[in-house]
This record gives C-alpha cells, sequence and structure tokens, in this order.
C-alpha cells in the first residue's frame, strides 16, 4: 500500500471475526466516524490479494459518496471507478471494482448479476435496501450470486416493517455479526468525539390551517399536530428564532476557530428554498458566504468536497450531508429541519462526531430546538438500537397531550386545503427566566446536566462572551453580527503534475483529453463523434473507451494526435 494504515481495536477484531464467518452475509454495525471504511477496504484488499474474489462492488446511498468510496480505496491501491454506468459493459483488466447506488442497483440489476460471479460485494449503509421495494428487489437479485456480501451500517435501527436483504433475523430482530457502538467507541478514546446539545427554547405564534390563533412555547403540552406547527413556526427564516440560532452558533464556530482555524458548522434545513433563505440570513446579517448543497444542484457532489477540504465555516444543506459523508472539521450543527425520526436525527449528529486531528478540543454541538421529540432523542443518542420487523407502538405518544378527537377529524377532512391556511407569526427564542436562550445542555451519554453536577456545556460560547465579538442581544437588528472574522491561512496551491496521480484521477485526466482530441478530429476531418470514435478504437484495439485500461486511454490519445498533425 503506498502508506501503512494503522487499525484501531475494534477494527482488528472485525476483521478477525469476519475472516471466521459461516455464513456469505457479514453484518457489521458500528457507530459513524469509528471506521466502517477502512475496516471494509483492508476486507476487500485481503479477499483481492488472496484471490478469493477478482472484482469488488461497492453499494453507495448517494452519488457523493461514490467518490468518496473511490477516493478511500485509494489508500489501499485499490482502484474503483465511480463513474460506471450499466452501458459501459466490461471494466477495464486494471480497474479492481465500481461504485455505485442503490438507485442504480434498483434500475438494472441484471447488468451487475452478470457480473457478480466471484465478486466482494460491500453493501454500505444496508438499511437503505429497504427504503424502497425495488430497492430492496433489486439488491437482492443483483447481489444473489456473490460469495461474499458484506453489510455496513451506522444507523440499522427502522421505523418500518420492510426486511433488508441480506441480513439475518432471528425471529422478528436483525442480528449484527459485529456491533460497536458510540459509547463503546467514547470509552475507547481517540475514536469519536462527545457530542453536546444546547437546546433552544422560545415563543412562538402562528395560524393553524383551520384558522385559529395559537401561541405556544416549547414547553406548553400540545398536541402532534399544534406541536409540529410550533416547531415549523420557529424555523421559519422570517422569525427572530431561528436568526438568534443560528448567530449563537456561529458564535461558537468563530469561538473554536481561534483554535482550529479551519472548524466549520453545519444547518440541516427543511427543504430547498429554506436552505436558500438560511443562507441569505447568513449572508445579510452575519456577512458570512455559505456552501448550499441541495440534491437540485447538480454541482453538490463537487461543493461538499471543496467545502470538505477549504476554509469556509458553513456549509447548509437538506439531506445531502446527512449520512456517510467524511468531513471531520465539522464541529458545530444546527437541525433546523422538522424531519421528526430517531434515524435521521442520528444520521445528522453523526457528521459531528469524527475525530478531527488538526483540533486541540474534541468537542462538538448539535444547537437544537427544545421541542420534547428532539429533547428524547439528544437523550437517548448513545443508546444502541436494533433493527427489528416488530410494528413500533408509538413510543414517542407520551411526549404530548392527548390529542383532540375533534381537532384530528377536522385535519383530516380538510387536507391539503387546510395547508394553506397555516401562517407563521413570531418567533421569539426564549427561557423559562426570560433570558434571550436557552441553552441547557443534554450531554452526547443522555444525562441532562440540570440532573448533574456540570452547570455549562464544556466549550460553549456563553451570550456574554466577547471573544467572539458579538453582543448579547441575539434579535438581528440593523448592523448585527458585523464581526471580523477570524484569519483563515490559505492552504499551498497543489501542483498540476501528474506524476503522484492515483488510477483513478489518471483514468479521468486521460478520458478528458480522449473527449477533446475527438472534438478537434471532428472539427477538423468534418466527420462524426460516432466515425471518429469508431476509427480510434479500432487503430488502439477496443472495443469501446469505458472498457479502456489507462495505458490504452494514452495509447489513444497519442494515435489522436498524430492523426491530428496529417497535412
Amino acid at each position: 500500500m503506498a502508506a501503512p494504515i494503522r487499525f484501531r481495536a475494534w477494527q482488528r477484531e472485525a476483521l478477525s471475526k469476519f475472516d471466521a464467518r459461516v455464513h456469505s452475509d457479514f453484518l457489521a454495525v458500528a457507530t459513524p466516524g469509528a471506521g466502517k471504511t477502512t475496516f471494509a477496504l483492508a476486507a476487500v484488499r485481503r479477499a483481492l490479494v488472496a484471490g478469493q474474489a477478482r472484482f469488488c462492488v461497492v453499494v453507495v446511498p448517494t452519488q457523493h459518496l461514490k467518490m468518496q468510496w473511490a477516493i478511500a480505496a485509494e489508500g489501499f491501491d485499490i482502484h474503483i471507478d465511480p463513474d460506471w454506468s450499466a452501458t459501459d459493459g466490461p471494466l477495464p483488466s486494471d480497474v479492481h471494482g465500481i461504485a455505485v447506488t442503490y438507485h442504480q442497483v434498483a434500475a438494472n440489476p441484471e447488468a451487475l448479476r452478470r457480473r457478480v460471479g466471484r465478486s466482494f460485494i460491500v453493501l454500505d449503509e444496508i438499511h437503505h435496501a429497504a427504503d424502497a421495494r425495488s430497492w430492496g428487489d433489486g439488491v437482492r437479485h443483483a447481489f444473489g450470486p456473490a460469495p461474499v456480501r458484506l453489510c455496513l451500517s451506522g444507523t440499522p435501527f427502522r421505523s418500518d416493517q420492510s426486511a433488508i436483504p441480506f441480513v439475518r433475523y432471528v425471529g422478528e430482530e436483525a442480528q449484527a455479526d459485529y456491533e460497536y457502538g458510540y459509547g463503546e467507541a467514547l470509552r475507547d478514546r481517540k475514536v469519536v468525539r462527545p457530542v453536546y446539545f444546547p437546546r433552544i427554547g422560545g415563543r412562538m405564534e402562528w395560524t393553524a390551517p383551520d384558522g385559529a390563533s395559537y401561541s405556544a412555547g416549547f414547553d406548553d403540552a400540545l398536541g402532534r399536530n399544534l406541536a409540529s406547527q410550533r416547531l415549523r413556526t420557529a424555523l421559519d427564516p422570517g422569525g427572530e428564532w431561528l436568526a438568534a440560532v443560528l448567530s449563537k452558533a456561529h458564535r461558537q464556530v468563530e469561538h473554536l476557530r481561534l483554535g482550529d482555524p479551519r472548524a466549520a458548522g453545519m444547518v440541516i434545513a427543511l427543504d430547498q428554498e429554506h436552505a436558500k433563505s438560511i443562507a441569505r440570513l447568513f449572508r445579510d446579517h452575519l456577512g458570512v458566504d455559505v456552501t448550499v448543497a441541495t440534491s437540485d444542484d447538480p454541482e453538490a457532489s463537487r461543493k461538499i468536497t471543496a467545502f470538505s477540504e477549504g476554509n469556509d465555516p458553513w456549509i447548509v444543506a437538506v439531506r445531502m450531508v446527512s449520512e456517510g459523508v467524511d468531513i471531520p472539521r465539522l464541529a458545530v450543527g444546527v437541525y433546523a429541519t422538522n424531519t421528526m425520526t430517531d434515524l435521521f436525527f442520528r444520521q445528522a449528529v453523526g457528521r459531528l462526531v469524527r475525530m478531527n486531528p488538526g483540533a486541540a478540543q474534541q468537542r462538538a454541538y448539535m444547537f437544537i430546538p427544545d421541542d420534547a421529540r428532539l429533547r428524547a432523542f439528544a437523550a437517548g443518542i448513545g443508546e444502541q438500537r436494533r433493527h427489528s420487523l416488530r410494528k413500533p407502538e408509538r413510543e414517542d405518544d407520551a411526549l404530548y397531550r392527548d390529542e383532540d378527537p375533534e381537532e384530528e377529524r377536522e385535519a383530516d377532512a380538510e387536507g391539503a386545503d387546510q395547508l394553506s391556511l397555516f401562517a407563521a407569526i413570531s418567533a421569539i427564542p426564549l427561557d423559562v427566566e426570560g433570558k434571550p436562550l436557552d441553552t441547557s445542555p443534554v450531554t452526547s451519554d443522555g444525562e441532562s446536566n440540570e440532573d448533574t453536577d456540570e452547570e455549562e456545556i464544556p466549550g460553549l460560547v456563553g451570550d456574554s462572551d466577547s471573544e467572539a465579538g458579538l453582543g448579547d442581544d441575539f434579535r438581528l437588528m440593523p448592523g448585527f453580527g458585523e464581526s471580523v472574522p477570524t484569519p483563515v491561512p490559505m492552504p499551498e496551491p497543489v501542483p498540476a503534475s501528474t506524476a503522484g496521480a492515483s488510477p483513478r484521477s489518471r483514468r479521468r485526466r486521460l478520458r478528458e483529453q480522449n473527449s477533446a482530441c475527438v472534438r478537434s478530429l471532428v472539427h477538423r476531418t468534418r466527420l462524426g463523434h460516432a466515425e471518429v470514435n469508431a476509427e480510434l478504437n479500432r487503430r488502439a484495439g477496443i472495443v469501446r473507451i469505458t472498457q479502456a485500461t489507462a495505458e490504452q486511454l494514452q495509447k489513444r490519445i497519442e494515435l489522436a494526435e498524430k492523426w491530428l498533425r496529417r497535412p
């Protein structure tokens, strides 16, 4: 390998159990940030070197994760192609495997089934295979013939009754072959960071879908529908609550950047428009330009990669960074979405738990609305959940007062037409003592500081702290937030030389050069693209460019350049 890799104790133990498996399938459940990718790639490399497999397929939930796996594989001298598609045909002989999404598998499982006879299959975040019936059926059909399937998950719990392919069940409960939880990782030290949860209280006023007016704080007991409306009001970008929370979180990022100039924050927004509104709040009131990554943006993956490698202080996203994305410099989060599932909350918190080698203080902070549901999720973040096929019993029902049957009937009767009457009126950040913000913490081990001797979250910037240069009033008045940003050293420019380029990068560059040569030849010869490509393939001795090795791609470029030099 390019450099020696030191394995953590849990990874060595998991590899030993994987080698001793008696089934074709192996499920490893490990907390986000623990190093599941490293464990899986070590298992793949050992199988390839030993001749137990001649090819590997990595299946992931998102497009961005394909590239992330390909980059990580380079550290093991494994060349994974993240750009493969079912129309490409057989792979070049100098490629060790491909990375595809669950959606790609479902779209054409037969194309993969024909290629996995002696393949090592890695199914990352395997619970996604149960997101849709077509996904589960596609995964089962495509990889049924494979001799080995390594399933990975950081958040295996699902709130439905969909069975996950290639996962072994005893009765109605999924059985992991190896588990490594967040609590264990914290005890092992230097694996994951502790995450703290500043809770932000407030009082909201809104008009309900039926036209009635309401005013309530987060501590007021409400039914499920009204509690959801209260949260939507708090998250309204036109109110004071969200602006105050962003200001508080930005103060924390600036404080952390005094010790780690690349420390950054992440906001998880409601939807694409909400994300753009949050970006405007940062720009107009805090003078901060942020990265916005939404699923409708074709540049989203590139933006996430640039943010991960850069120095910008904030990224705002909807679901693009909720799972699997590795950005160790993220240390602050704002949960500004009404997605209220334990699974999604754990995925969001998982973006903050990764150790950052460049930080002196390994702590992270997720700012959350003081909603009873989120309070419960935060308190239970250290608990280990198993996937169960039993129908959930609405465990959080006790968090609400009894629903008004009349209210439920009216909501069902009005349906979507009623939604047009909903309107947020005001959202003011308050606590029970009338202070601008309530930061009563819930720590990552599930203990509330109200029940311990600890008065404050360690390292949390207080309202009166002057280090970040912000005042005590968090309401966004004109001129608020005009602070001088912490200077960040710019990285040295990277030479454009290809001498140390990875096989994946070199192949992509060779393909781009081939495309440029074809365009020049089309312009020069007046032939069509298909005719030029066919002639170059014939001369280079290949069937299709997608099946060409790097050496054949280089030869094709040389032939094209020779053709261009003809008089």
